[in-house]
């Protein structure tokens, strides 16, 4: 931001080079916008670095008998040569961003110590003689196959994983090295089809200026570091490396998911204003981050976290939390080689509560089932063709009894080391509360009987993500002592809307009437019922549903810690009155896109005097 010689305001948005931006000004080319998912903050601009991986040229060929033991041997090798890659990046990340970034890096070498993908391609070179690198890669593909249509972001996600080890792997049967990505930009921004977590660490935040690539989701590990690194980010954007060119400029907005390609001079003024405005917004939304989550006259609204590893509880710290209101323990069983015993699940539910304690941590039962069963060589039930509506959460805990049972004794002897409070997800019944409680109460005796310690008044809540359940608290009301409503699935279950479903995605409407109506209707009768009320779902980390939230009767909201002060600076910039008011109007309205411009608008008024005080400044 500079001023010329009128006294106006000019501002720049600035690559590295000088001379980038003196090209740019030369280019004739039409200004294209594209839209993606916003992956990580931030904006930038610069020339594109197109980054096409190659396919690997695998050879296939028949190995003679007495060669077997010498291929299997091969086989090993490059297993130990790509641990030994692995480790070393996992090194290089934990000493570049920290120990949790590089924990990514453990589930690489779980898949490389994963004893049935191994055990499968060694069957499978015994059965057909072919070469070990097409048995692996026929293996691999079959994994791959698997996991891509699993019905959750997460484990979808660990597509990518796979892919990023296998490629490792058979560049090392093949005796190729591949270059780092880092070693070939220079203050660029990426363009590809997508980018392993491995070719992530690899780049330098001095050396790209944003990554922008055709497929990927916010869950992917190659999106975590690069928010870890601070570099802008935009994912899911469609074809593009096929139309860019190697003098393409490009803006990339990680804030709203907006790619636009060869911007022109009036793009670049109104970025170069926002890139500064952002800025000044972040500043001001971290430096009441340590303030109370309270409105402008006076109603508190707590301010929870969502956990998914107990390292994750220093992260809540960081941004002021006022405790856990959500802690998905089936992460402890995801991605394990066995189903975790009682004591380590103990550890872990300790470490977050001593972290957090006093402050409540709410512990959320597994919600495995249907599309989260396996662990590494463990399932525990099979495959089904609509898991979100199957056999899952607590409907598997309660024909799990030991299962169950063994994780709430790890909760309860936790609970005498913080304020620890357990949750029951997918409830639809009261019934099923009743059952899950009869197993705590074993827990209990069970605990007793070994002289083990624990709180004997503990907390039980239910989640509220099933319409049977929204309408029934009354029901509810006697054998719980909270509620937290998951609005993620509350929404799908609400409007028959599968939300990972690309062809019906658009339909999925957070502002749709029913859900205005829905969540009403458990805010009204929570209350009467003498209930706390949370809210721990995507919308509950988003700033533009505060005061549609606030107004609609939350009473305290979880979200991801790094939405924290967004949320937080919002509660603190308006009036619970004004809420009321705003979600009264909302529910006499009949377009999902309506009510959340209006709401979007609101936001927006705040913004804008913030911006103005900034001005004034």
């Amino acid at each position: 931001m500079t001023p010329d010689l009128a006294g106006r305001v000019i501002y720049r948005l600035e690559t590295q080079p000088d001379s980038v931006r003196m090209e740019s000004k030369k280019k004739k080319k039409p200004e294209k916008i594209l839209h993606g998912i916003a992956a990580s903050n931030g904006i930038a601009y610069g020339r594109a670095f197109l980054f096409v991986q190659d396919d690997l040229d695998i050879p296939h060929y028949k190995v003679e008998p007495s060669r077997h033991k010498e291929e299997i041997d091969r086989f090993e090798r490059a297993l130990v040569a790509t641990r030994h890659e692995i480790a070393k990046v996992h090194a290089e990340v934990e000493k570049k961003l920290g120990p949790d970034e590089a924990r990514i890096f453990d589930a690489h070498l779980l898949v490389l110590e994963d004893q049935a993908l191994i055990g499968e391609t060694i069957r499978e070179f015994e059965k057909t003689s072919m070469n070990i690198e097409t048995c692996f890669m026929a293996i691999s593909h079959r994994y791959v196959a698997v996991f891509e249509k699993i019905d959750d972001d997460y484990l979808r996600e660990r597509v990518s994983d796979i892919r990023d080890v296998t490629r490792r792997l058979l560049a090392n049967l093949l005796g190729r090295t591949a270059a780092k990505l880092g070693e070939l930009v220079t203050d660029r921004i990426i363009i590809a089809n997508d980018i392993s977590p491995s070719e992530t660490a690899g780049i330098d935040r001095s050396s790209a200026l944003a990554i922008v690539t055709e497929e990927g989701s916010r869950t992917s590990h190659a999106v975590i570091v690069a928010r870890s690194l601070r570099i802008p980010a935009v994912v899911g954007i469609g074809t593009l490396t096929e139309t860019v060119e190697s003098d393409d400029m490009f803006i990339v907005d990680g804030y709203d998911g907006i790619v636009i390609v060869n911007p022109d001079e009036t793009t670049l003024f109104r970025y170069g204003k926002l890139k500064e405005q952002k800025r000044t917004f972040e500043s001001r939304v971290m430096s009441v981050n340590r303030l109370q989550s309270e409105t402008l006259d006076g109603t508190r609204i707590p301010l929870y976290a969502n956990i998914e590893k107990e390292t994750e509880s220093d992260l809540a710290i960081r941004y002021n939390a006022e405790g856990v209101g959500l802690y998905r323990t089936e992460y402890l069983f995801i991605g394990s080689e066995e189903i975790p015993d009682e004591e380590a699940q103990f550890a872990a539910y300790r470490k977050v509560a001593e972290t957090l304690a006093p402050r409540p941590v709410v512990i959320r039962t597994f919600d495995l089932g249907g599309d989260k069963v396996r662990s590494q060589g463990v399932s525990l039930a099979d495959p089904e063709a609509n898991p979100f509506l199957g056999f899952r959460a607590i409907r598997f805990c309660l024909e799990h009894r030991d299962l169950f049972r063994t994780q709430l004794k790890a909760i309860l002897r936790a609970s005498a080391y913080g304020n620890v409070q357990v949750m029951y997800p997918m409830i639809s019944s009261a019934s099923e509360i009743v059952r899950a409680n009869e197993i705590l109460e074993e827990a209990r005796a069970e605990l007793r009987k070994k002289g083990q310690k624990f709180d004997d008044k503990v907390a039980i809540g239910a989640m509220i993500e099933i319409p049977s359940a929204a309408y029934t608290i009354d029901l509810l009301s006697g054998h719980a002592s909270f509620l937290s409503i998951g609005t993620n699935d509350l929404i799908q279950y609400l409007l028959a809307i599968d939300r990972v479903n690309s062809r019906i995605a658009h339909l999925y409407e957070p502002t749709h009437p029913a859900v205005l109506r829905t969540l009403l209707r458990i805010f009204t009768d929570a209350r009467k019922a003498r209930l706390p009320v949370s809210i721990c779902g995507e919308m509950a980390g988003d700033p533009v549903f505060a005061a549609l939230l606030l107004g609609l009767g939350a009473q305290s909201l979880s979200m991801t810690p790094p939405l924290l002060p967004s949320v937080r600076y919002m509660i603190r910039h308006m009036k619970y009155s004004e809420a009321r008011k705003l979600a009264k109007e909302a529910l006499k309205m009949t377009d999902p896109k309506e009510i959340y411009a209006k709401f979007a608008d609101f936001y927006a008024e705040r913004t804008r005097e913030l911006n103005v005080e900034e001005a004034e400044d």
